[in-house]
């Protein structure tokens, strides 16, 4: 009997569990992206196109295609010449062709996703042209993602000091759940959020209006999949509750399961990640802030075993496939 999943979320975790779950041919998958992106080749075609980022739903249609790496590769490929489009994606330059060929974003992703054939559909959050603003705790506010996201790669998020937390997320514009968006997850089994970075990722989708009202009104079971390392400047010293309440804040009393990671990453990498990007494995810090909620703390084997803690689409696949049985309770 089919199944209805929907995914919330973006950037290489969202790729992690959708390419896990196209796997099963019983389930339909609806994947809701984030389109709050400002940074990067993607921002680049935002700015000049005037189209929304194409840069997360680049991964979920690449993640769901039927031949994920041959796409994967013609997705990621860039020209070597200089300018927005020699130095971009092929993928964002699709969607941006096929954006102007149809004179809809939605409906050029649609199109992208039946030319490679993906196991599912491919949503963005909202249609309205958004932002992701945060406040951190000393009253200072940060519009942009790519002002937000710190990393080497991005040294334009230097501006802000990373070691203030984040106290309050919020939108710019309007960013009404997109109709598609909505229905999704009202007529689903299974709604799953996460994992990806809390807030440039998961939380963007969030607060879009109407979002929370979405979630309030189905009946579908909501699985959260916490990282598995933190973030710099943006989860830095969080632990599993820390991001529990985050997404609680968000969407209230709602979750139906947590999903941890359960393996140590090994010693040597975790001194690396901290040396290189001040990342540390995320772990629980208080067992008795999981005591008297309704949802189910499960702590899995999650992570691959290679230099890179990503979490293993097979073990998400085993994980989420036992929730579905009825395993896990």
């Amino acid at each position: 009997m089919p199944v209805n999943i929907t995914t919330i979320g973006g950037g290489a975790g969202t790729f992690a569990v959708l390419s896990s779950l196209k796997q099963h041919a019983d389930f339909n998958i609806s994947a809701i992206v984030s389109v709050a992106d400002s940074g990067g080749t993607a921002g680049q075609i935002r700015d000049q196109f005037g189209i929304l980022p194409p840069g997360d739903i680049r991964r979920s249609i690449v993640a769901l295609a039927e031949d994920t790496e041959t796409v994967r590769r013609l997705f990621e490929y860039r020209f070597d010449e200089e300018g927005t489009i020699g130095g971009n994606k092929i993928g964002n330059i699709l969607l941006a062709a096929l954006t102007d060929i149809t004179g809809d974003f939605e409906r050029g992703v649609e199109i992208c996703s039946r030319m490679f054939r993906t196991r599912g559909r491919v949503i963005p959050v909202t249609l309205e042209d958004v932002h992701l603003g945060v406040t951190l705790e000393d009253g200072t506010e940060i519009i942009g993602e790519k002002y937000i996201d710190i990393s080497e790669s991005n040294p334009g998020s230097r501006s802000h000091n990373p070691s203030l937390s984040i106290s309050r997320a919020f939108l710019t514009g309007a960013g009404t759940v997109n109709p598609r968006a909505s229905e999704a997850i009202r007529f689903s089994d299974y709604v799953i959020i996460g994992p990806g970075d809390l807030y440039t990722s998961i939380v963007a989708n969030l607060l879009c209006a109407w979002m929370r009202e979405a979630l309030a009104e189905s009946k579908a079971r909501v699985i959260y999949i916490c990282n598995a390392m933190t973030k710099y400047g943006e989860t830095s010293r969080f632990r599993v509750e820390d991001f529990v309440r985050v997404i609680e804040e968000y969407i209230g009393d709602r979750l139906d399961f947590v999903i941890a990671n359960s393996w140590n990453i090994r010693p040597d990498i975790a001194e690396r990640y901290w040396r290189e990007e001040k990342k540390e494995p995320l772990t629980i810090g208080d067992r008795e802030a999981f005591s008297g909620k309704r949802y189910k703390l499960v702590e899995r084997d999650l992570v691959n075993e290679t230099d890179i803690v990503r979490h293993d689409p097979g073990r998400l696949f085993a994980l989420i496939l036992d929730i579905v049985h009825g395993y896990i309770k």
